[in-house]
């Protein structure tokens, strides 16, 4: 008899990306790591929550419509505005972003147990939304699988060694660990990605996986297995969403029983379907399986 496929909730930010381009008017669109794994996750066919905040604003309205058209759940606590970042594009597509942004997320329950739990970047260590965070995942992490990716915003971080105290604690709640090369480099600046994966491993995973860009993916068991998958090659639009369209695909292919090497397939061909159209637009499950197909 086969489990039946867990429900997802992911708890985290939304943010409206204002995309800046030199020569183009600004471009808003639907964003927020967490938000933009749930949007993902929807697409792939899962049953998703987000518990989140946004304002009744217009920003607000457009994130709530965005992510409800693709099935999303939204469990919003009301702000009074809905967070923002301007991200400036380089000539190669990759972001910098620069947020107006607080994380107030008060003590919440669930109305129904998930058998996912997901949090990651600035909910995951911004107070004082982080505390209510963080109880959630201590209180259900024995019933329920959990995800994090720390998607490190540098200038909401604050100092680097409370941040990494932050972050391991997170590390340390999850089964699953997915970070970018540039997350560990900033973390823990001039260590060996690997180094710092197998460090996190001690900490409690089953599982850390690392993004290259252009590199490709591995990822790393605490039963001592390493796996690699070379990222696909696309035109890329730009750099947005894609971490999260990996994370969102790998918890897809987990999920369904897929062996590890599977799953880093997986996840770098949405990350390369992301990277292949602006902003963060993840695959619907049709446009994964057809990229894997082929």
């Amino acid at each position: 008899m086969t489990s039946p496929a867990p429900r997802f909730l992911v708890i985290g930010e939304c943010v409206a990306d204002v995309v800046r381009t030199d020569g183009a008017p600004d471009r808003v669109h639907p964003g927020g790591s967490p938000a933009n794994v749930a949007f993902g996750l929807a697409r792939l066919g899962r049953s998703a929550t987000l518990l989140t905040q946004l304002g009744d604003d217009a920003h607000g309205r457009l994130i709530r419509a965005h992510l409800e058209s693709a099935g999303v759940t939204v469990r919003a606590d009301e702000v009074a505005r809905t967070p923002s970042a301007v991200v400036e594009l380089d000539c190669d597509g990759r972001a910098q972003y620069a947020f107006d942004i607080g994380w107030t997320l008060p003590p919440a329950e669930l109305p129904c147990p998930p058998g996912h739990l997901h949090l990651g970047s600035i909910a995951a260590v911004t107070e004082p939304g982080a505390a209510a965070v963080l109880d959630l995942v201590e209180r259900w992490r024995g019933r329920a699988s959990v995800s994090y990716d720390p998607n490190v915003r540098p200038a909401l971080m604050g100092e680097r060694t409370g941040a990494v105290r932050r972050v391991e604690r997170c590390v340390a709640l999850s089964e699953v660990v997915k970070a970018s090369d540039e997350d560990l480099d900033w973390l823990y600046p001039g260590e060996d990605p690997e180094s710092v994966a197998r460090h996190w491993l001690t900490l409690g995973p089953a599982v850390v996986a690392v993004t290259r860009g252009a590199a490709g993916a591995f990822a790393l068991t605490a039963d001592g297995t390493r796996e690699e998958a070379a990222a696909v090659v696309v035109p890329v639009a730009d750099t947005v969403g894609a971490g999260d369209s990996f994370m969102a695909a790998f918890l897809h292919a987990r999920a369904a029983g897929s062996p590890l090497p599977a799953c880093l397939t997986h996840a770098v061909t949405a990350a390369a379907l992301t990277v292949s159209r602006p902003g963060a637009n993840p695959p619907t499950v049709a446009e994964l399986d057809a990229a894997l197909a082929r």
